[in-house]
This record gives C-alpha cells, sequence and structure tokens, in this order.
C-alpha cells in the first residue's frame, strides 16, 4: 500500500494586509505617542500603526529631512490624529526635555513612549574603537534612559499613567558575537524594562519591552544588509521561497505592521496588567536550534577580516 505523501512545509501563514488594524478603531484617539527614530524603518512602521489607531503621533529623529517625509506620510494614514516631528539627539538630555516641552506645546505630554532609536554595526569585539562602543552605547541604552526618565518624572509629577515600549533584542539573552556593543546596550535595555516595572508600577507607568526579528524594510544600513545572504527578502506572506526566507521556522520574513500590532497591543488599554515583560515578535527564530551543530566559523571570517593587528 502505498503511504500518503506528507504535507509540505508552508511556513506561518501571511499576515493581514496593509491597513489592517489589531484593535478596535479610534483605541488611541485623545492620546499622544512619542516615537523616537520614527523617520524610519521600523520606527515609522510602529508610528503608522498608532496613527491608524487615531493616536496624535510625535516622531522624533537625528535627521530633519527624513522627518519632514516621514510627517507627510504618517499624516496621510487614514484615522490619523496630529502628526508632529522633533529633531533631537537623544544623547543630549537638555535636548530631550526641550522635545517633551516641545510635544506638550503641539499635542499634549505623551501618553506612550516607544524607545526605538537605536545605534548598531557589525565588528569583532576586538576591533571596537572606545569611540565606535560609545556610540552604539550612548544612543542605544544611554539615550533609551534619558527619554524613559523625562517620560517617568512628568507623569510622576503630573500624576498621571503612561506607558513605556522599548525595542529591544534577543541577543540580550543570548549574546551577539559581532555585536557585543550592541547586545550589551540591549541588555541594559532589557533590565531596565524589569526594574522600572516594578518601581513605577504603584504610579500607573507600565512598561514592556518588544523585540523584533528579521523584518526587510528599505531603511535597513547597508553594514546590516551586507550581512544578509541575497540581502534584504520581500514582504512577508509569500510563502516559503529561498534566501530569507528559508532560513526562518516561519518560512518568511516579518513585514513591519506586524511589529507596529504588537507596540500597540501592549501600550493600550488591553495590556494595562502586562508589565516588565519583554515580547519577541520573530515567527521563533531565536529560538532555532539544528541537531548536530554546524562546524564554526571565526567571526573574523564571516566578516570577511584579516588577521588582527593591533
Amino acid at each position: 500500500m502505498e503511504k500518503p505523501s506528507q504535507n509540505p512545509a508552508r511556513g506561518l501563514p501571511a499576515p493581514p494586509p496593509l491597513g489592517a488594524a489589531a484593535l478596535p478603531p479610534g483605541t488611541y484617539e485623545g492620546q499622544v505617542v512619542l516615537v523616537t527614530g520614527g523617520g524610519s524603518g521600523l520606527g515609522k512602521a510602529i508610528a503608522a500603526e498608532f496613527a491608524r489607531l487615531g493616536a496624535d503621533v510625535v516622531i522624533a529623529s537625528r535627521r530633519a529631512q527624513q522627518l519632514k517625509a516621514a510627517r507627510d506620510e504618517l499624516a496621510a494614514v487614514p484615522g490619523a490624529g496630529r502628526v508632529t516631528a522633533a529633531v533631537c539627539d537623544i544623547r543630549d538630555p537638555e535636548r530631550v526635555a526641550e522635545v517633551f516641552d516641545a510635544a506638550q506645546a503641539a499635542v499634549g505630554l505623551p501618553d506612550v513612549l516607544v524607545n526605538n532609536a537605536a545605534a548598531n554595526f557589525p565588528s569583532p569585539a576586538e576591533d571596537l574603537t572606545p569611540g565606535g562602543w560609545r556610540a552604539v552605547v550612548d544612543i542605544t541604552l544611554t539615550g533609551t534612559w534619558f527619554m524613559t526618565r523625562e517620560f517617568g518624572r512628568r507623569h510622576l509629577e503630573a500624576g498621571t499613567p503612561g506607558s513605556i515600549v522599548n525595542i529591544g533584542a534577543s541577543y540580550a539573552w543570548t549574546g551577539g558575537p559581532g555585536f557585543a556593543h550592541s547586545a550589551a546596550a540591549k541588555a541594559g535595555v532589557k533590565n531596565l524594562v524589569e526594574t522600572l516595572a516594578v518601581e513605577w508600577g504603584p504610579y500607573g507607568i507600565q512598561i514592556n519591552g518588544l523585540v523584533p526579528g528579521l523584518f526587510p524594510h528599505p531603511d535597513l544600513p547597508e553594514a546590516i544588509t551586507a550581512g544578509l545572504d541575497g540581502g534584504p527578502g520581500g514582504e512577508a506572506g509569500g510563502g516559503p521561497g529561498g534566501g530569507l526566507d528559508a532560513r526562518q521556522p516561519a518560512l518568511r520574513v516579518g513585514a513591519p505592521r506586524e511589529l507596529g500590532w504588537a507596540a500597540t497591543f501592549l501600550a493600550s488599554p488591553y495590556a494595562r496588567f502586562i508589565t516588565g515583560h519583554t515580547l519577541v515578535v520573530d515567527g521563533a527564530n531565536w529560538q532555532r536550534r539544528t541537531v548536530v551543530n554546524p562546524e564554526v566559523t571565526p567571526l573574523r571570517t564571516q566578516l570577511r577580516r584579516g588577521p588582527f593587528t593591533p
């Protein structure tokens, strides 16, 4: 008797189309959402989903021209409230305070803060310069802390509740060869989630983490895309194919809107009892293991670096 053929692997289903919303329309009407790094990439995608649900959105970034284009794009999202932009270097606490002042004057004290801004580049640990280390840690960890501190202090003074979402990375748990600076910084960001959830919970301030998997988008830095075989993959939902899709347990990469849906949920009234938690949205990729590990290729070889020379 002939055995029935096994079902072919199909991967996780495609997400709903762009423009769909995970929460009821108007969930964020009357709410102000501040997104750092909101002028491009995943920050802009997250801001778009808050805007779609009626939020007044403030996007902050260091690049004025990029911010203007993003502001116009977000203002055109159906259902969006007011959209404003602020140039900000989050490494400067005085500038951070000025951004909150500007946001309050324009649309009100932010009810939600999304700490998305970060810096990164691949490097063997031994090649990292003091300047390179500081550039990543100062933006990713210290800048996140300055934004979080300003948000918390203003809500504590006003006696109002608030919600913070910190964008993290899975190598905060596992370590990140080639990204020692970023992995150390993201571990600090994750710890802030767990520490401040306890400290600020009594005052009505919740804080959670959100870890993205592979979400290809046009704004990925060249230094990162160069390390992805075949470059960024296409839009999620195309089914299992070659390249990046085949390297994910889901047999597809993520669509940026999927990260936006997760962020809007974590900061919403429907998640008020969730705090101190870090949610990973990556199709289980960070948990992937093989029965037999592949041969070890030294990091310098992977990055096409020659032998180390001081």
